[in-house]
């Protein structure tokens, strides 16, 4: 998985003012070993293995988990979580991948130009800290300025990744999706998700209700107060989704998915694990058994030249397209078009003078209704993106226009989607032939001036036949 994407899910699980149940903010998730705790009162360390130890007992029987071998339960200060948090961030950064992911989400426009992602992750991570569980040292431990009423709140999330960690081996459980990007982000929901209905179940006790027993849930009355985290309130919009996107749409999966036989399913889960975040976001085709196609990337490096190089090759997902959808077509159109997702595979390729960008995806679409619908509300997209734009030539299922970072293409065939941005039209020609498709429409000699035919047409008030002599 790309290291900014690493990222982003590490600081969903640091970040606690982001999401709350109960006015108790959401607790951090797995991670590397923490430093050296500070030392506490002897007060307050028995009064914190107490809570943890109740706690834990509590989750084990919501759960049907059963606490195999000990685990060790430290209070951390501030400082400590920290200086943790940042070492983290260090040792997960290789600088080569994690500019290669910060550029990618540029390409698609899921980042600002130029937008300094380190420096922005170590202050949000800084921002507001709770606990950490680390599957790695089995240890289990929180911020101790903490009030002990919301500390268990943040024990019952965290401790229900201690018990699944000793029964499913959560750590080479989500690594075991790699290299697909989208299917590991679905394992991580997997995580999340279930943890905060263990919380939900936590938070249900003594009123003779279950999880199984709630009418549907709306995520959202979880969503905590996003102006009392500075630094989040100022993060780009796919940011933010991204850090809910594990808590709240993998509790909607969990909830789906336990709702008929509770945590006695919870196994099956691991045992068959989501294929897609599309499974996580619609929960009927992860019980249908319904995968994504696989799709393939013709290879462009001859094409492109020696003086280019693959920055990235992986795939979005449903929730990946949608949030390139929503930067431009906004939330319901997104979300709408992102359904028809089939499966998608990019690559992001880097001159290395210049550093000029070309990003190539192939989509798969559901049906060929909803491929034409993507054709037209996606070359909107394209246009909003890129605000300079010349030699525009639209036809029926192709799309293309030149902008100073090179020319941008979208092509529709059948039940697929080909999109190139930042190469030139005979780079286009060479992907096209590759995957079998008919040539694509070819530009007048002359974009610049409309021929007389079309500007008489006009002037005569004929729309049908101006738009014949167009198309």
């Amino acid at each position: 998985m790309s290291r900014w994407k690493k990222s982003l899910l590490f600081a969903a699980g640091v970040t606690i003012s982001l999401l709350a149940v109960c006015g108790a903010p959401l607790p951090a998730q797995q991670a590397s070993p923490a430093p050296p705790a500070a030392a506490s009162s002897s007060k307050e360390n028995a009064e914190f293995t107490a809570a943890a130890d109740e706690v834990l007992q509590q989750m084990s029987e919501i759960t049907g988990l059963k606490l195999r071998t000990p685990l060790k339960k430290t209070l951390r200060s501030r400082e400590e979580i920290r200086a943790y948090v940042i070492r983290e961030m260090d040792e997960e950064k290789n600088p080569a991948d994690r500019y290669a992911g910060a550029r990618s989400a540029e390409a698609f426009g899921l980042l600002p130009k130029g937008f300094d992602f380190d420096n922005f992750m170590v202050a949000l991570l800084t921002e507001q800290i709770a606990g950490l569980y680390d599957p790695r040292a089995h240890e289990f431990y929180i911020a101790d300025w903490i009030p002990l009423s919301d500390q268990r709140m943040v024990m019952a999330h965290e401790l229900t990744h201690a018990l699944e960690d000793q029964h499913f081996n959560i750590e080479p459980w989500v690594r075991a999706a790699r290299p697909n990007d989208d299917a590991e982000l679905a394992r991580g929901a997997v995580l999340e998700g279930s943890a905060m209905a263990a919380m939900v179940d936590y938070l249900l006790q003594g009123t003779g209700r279950s999880l199984k027993d709630l009418p549907d849930i709306d995520p959202s009355m979880f969503l905590g107060d996003l102006g009392s985290t500075p630094t989040l309130a100022k993060a780009p919009p796919f940011i933010k989704d991204a850090l809910v996107f594990p808590y709240l749409s993998g509790l909607q999966f969990s909830v789906a998915v336990l709702k008929d036989r509770g945590w006695d399913a919870l196994p099956a889960i691991f045992d068959k694990p989501p294929a897609s975040t599309q499974q996580i976001l619609h929960p009927g085709y992860y019980r249908s058994g319904k995968v994504p196609a696989e799709v393939k990337l013709p290879a462009i490096e001859k094409v492109l030249g020696s003086d280019w190089t693959k920055l990235e090759e992986n795939v979005m997902g449903e929730f990946g397209w949608k949030e390139v959808l929503k930067q431009f077509l906004g939330q319901d159109r997104a979300k709408t078009l992102a359904t028809a997702w089939d499966g998608d595979r990019y690559a992001v390729y880097e001159q290395k003078n210049t550093k000029r960008l070309v990003l190539l995806a192939r989509l798969r679409l559901a049906s060929a209704e909803q491929t034409d619908r993507f054709f037209g509300q996606y070359s909107e997209a394209l246009e909003k993106k890129h605000s300079e734009r010349s030699n525009l030539l639209r036809r029926p299922n192709f799309f293309s226009f030149e902008t100073p970072d090179g020319g941008v293409f979208l092509r529709c065939v059948d039940t697929e989607c080909l999109t190139l941005e930042g190469a030139s039209r005979n780079t286009f020609d060479a992907v096209n032939k590759s995957v079998g498709w008919p040539a694509a429409p070819v530009p007048p000699a002359d974009l610049t001036k409309p021929p007389e035919k079309v500007a008489a047409l006009a002037i005569s008030g004929d729309p049908q036949r101006l738009d014949s002599a167009l198309y």
